[in-house]
């Protein structure tokens, strides 16, 4: 029996327990929002949410279901610390991240709560490691005051399609402008790179847009910067909603399916490029 299944002593001293029989179904969906070193952790009934930010103009959001995990309990309303998110992935994948079919490592992820390490207890093939790793005292998170009513405009993707438009858009490019319309062009990705300016356009009506929700024109620029870590989630993504409000801010939403095929969400939030009203 997996060591994660398994209700250990001792475990009324801990405010949040957690078990995975597969790491990587943490792992991985934690490499999506890895682009500085620490993260907030913020457990709930609901499940878990991992927050990165950075300037803050970017805002990254892992959210883990409470039903993703073989066991979730939690003995507070709410429960948070922040944690290096670097050694954090480092110890969860101790083991290699083993891809061998029928190979996985299981993990006990416990908190005793304020001024506590979290403890890892991972478990491949009989040999259990322990890992402790010290907790400080969360940051509030930036609030984007990203809201569904303030929504103009809204498209849902393939992944695939996304990937396919990043490749061929020009990297060396400092912004990435983003126009969305009801009428042509619906919705163009631009950049303006070393080798020129380039557009890659999506008819609304494409195999790959699962929803069009455009009420008025919209055109937008963001740093390549800021949006080159969401690209980590887009490649493990199956679909992707991207989304503006009447500000100009950014929401991308990506849907990601773990090893047992069950669904995760990572978002990202990222503020308009303020100059591009001068340019």
């Amino acid at each position: 029996m997996p060591l994660s299944t398994q209700s250990q002593p001792g475990d009324e001293h801990y405010v949040l327990v957690a078990t995975l029989d597969n790491v990587r179904n943490l792992s991985n969906i934690l490499k999506a929002i890895t682009f500085k070193d620490h993260a907030i952790f913020n457990a709930t009934q609901n499940g878990l949410k991992v927050t990165v930010e950075d300037s803050k103009c970017l805002q990254a959001n892992a959210f883990i279901q409470a039903d993703i995990f073989q066991e979730f309990v939690i003995k507070e309303d709410s429960v948070g610390f922040q944690i290096n998110l670097t050694v954090l992935l480092d110890c969860l994948t101790i083991f290699g991240g083993s891809t061998v079919p029928g190979v996985t490592t299981a993990l006990r992820m416990c908190y005793s709560g304020y001024g506590f390490p979290l403890t890892l207890f991972l478990e491949e093939g009989g040999v259990v490691t322990v890992c402790k790793i010290n907790t400080q005292e969360p940051e509030e998170p930036i609030d984007f005051d990203f809201c569904s009513t303030n929504v103009t405009n809204k498209v849902i993707l393939q992944s695939d399609s996304l990937r396919e438009a990043f490749s061929e858009l020009d990297m060396t490019s400092e912004v990435l402008q983003i126009t969305m319309s009801p009428s042509q062009p619906f919705f163009r990705l631009s950049t303006f790179g070393n080798s020129g300016n380039a557009h890659y356009d999506y008819p609304k009506d494409s195999d790959m847009m699962e929803l069009f929700q455009c009420t008025k024109t919209q055109t937008n620029r963001y740093k390549m910067s800021l949006l080159k870590p969401s690209t980590k989630a887009l490649a493990l993504s199956c679909k992707v909603s991207v989304r503006t409000d009447s500000r100009g801010f950014l929401s991308l939403q990506y849907l990601v399916r773990n090893d047992d095929g069950q669904i995760c969400f990572v978002e990202y939030f990222c503020s308009p490029d303020e100059e591009v009203d001068e340019e």
